[in-house]
């Protein structure tokens, strides 16, 4: 669904960023690592006269059961969906091989960012909006670092930061509210951008002002099902109206940038 739409800077003071599909280009890096692992997994696991389950599917088991969620609950949420029990050693190998091969991917093809978020982040801080990246994933420093736009983010939390707080995974709004908190401002002022279901309801749950559903892959319905206030194609589609006033690409929270 792309409509040109506006984000209203005059009750808005800060955004929230998701990581992964948002950020930067790297959902589908993700997608491809969970359907190796997960693929791998189930053929070892059939009978030698037993037909296997059914395996992984990049897009539709991706959206539905990982997108946006920790590698733990994403392990969990899948292996349910196939009716097969995730007892915790089984959750941990394979949450284990899964990050293995997306950090081999990102380490030998690097990471792109997505330009049209990248302009909004710097004109969002030119107009005095401080910006937070959010992922479940670990990774994500590494991710910004390698995507070089580790400075255009205030503050960042992560799957790192939610395991030292003891934060629960979206669609548990406790990522999203850490970060507004960071920034200063109350969820009520504070807008949300996510590609994913369980982040989109996240932002819903925790009572954010705004929440943007961007759908790259023309599934904008179940983001608006799921609580979107707006739903583009890209970035680029979304307006600002507020204040002109510009300030740079001004400073970060000290110690907090990625």
């Amino acid at each position: 669904m792309t409509r040109s739409t506006e984000l209203d800077l005059t009750r808005i003071t800060a955004v929230v960023f998701d990581t992964d599909g948002v950020v930067t280009d790297t959902a589908r890096v993700h997608a491809a690592a969970w359907k190796r692992v997960f693929d791998d997994f189930l053929r070892e696991r059939a009978a030698p006269d037993g037909e296997p389950p059914r395996p992984f599917d990049a897009a539709e088991d991706y959206l539905r059961h990982v997108d946006g969620r920790s590698r733990a609950d994403g392990v969990r949420g899948f292996l349910a969906s196939r009716g097969i029990p995730a007892d915790p050693d089984t959750v941990r190998e394979l949450a284990s091989r899964k990050d293995a091969r997306f950090l081999a991917e990102i380490r030998t093809r690097g990471v792109a960012a997505f330009p049209s978020t990248a302009e909004l982040a710097r004109e969002l801080r030119r107009r005095g909006v401080r910006t937070a990246a959010v992922s479940a994933s670990r990774n994500c420093a590494e991710v910004l670092r390698a995507a070089g736009i580790g400075g255009l983010f205030d503050t960042r939390v992560d799957g790192v930061e939610a395991a030292r707080l003891g934060l629960p995974g979206k669609p548990d709004p406790a990522l999203f509210e850490e970060a507004a908190r960071r920034l200063g401002a109350a969820p009520a002022e504070t807008a949300v951008v996510e590609d994913a279901l369980a982040g989109v309801e996240a932002g819903r749950r925790g009572g954010f002002g705004f929440v943007v559903g961007v759908d790259r892959h023309g599934r904008g319905g179940p983001l608006s099902a799921a609580g979107a206030d707006l739903v583009v194609a890209d970035l680029a589609d979304l307006r600002l109206r507020g204040p002109e006033s510009l300030r740079g690409d001004g400073p970060a929270l000290p110690g907090e940038t990625a």
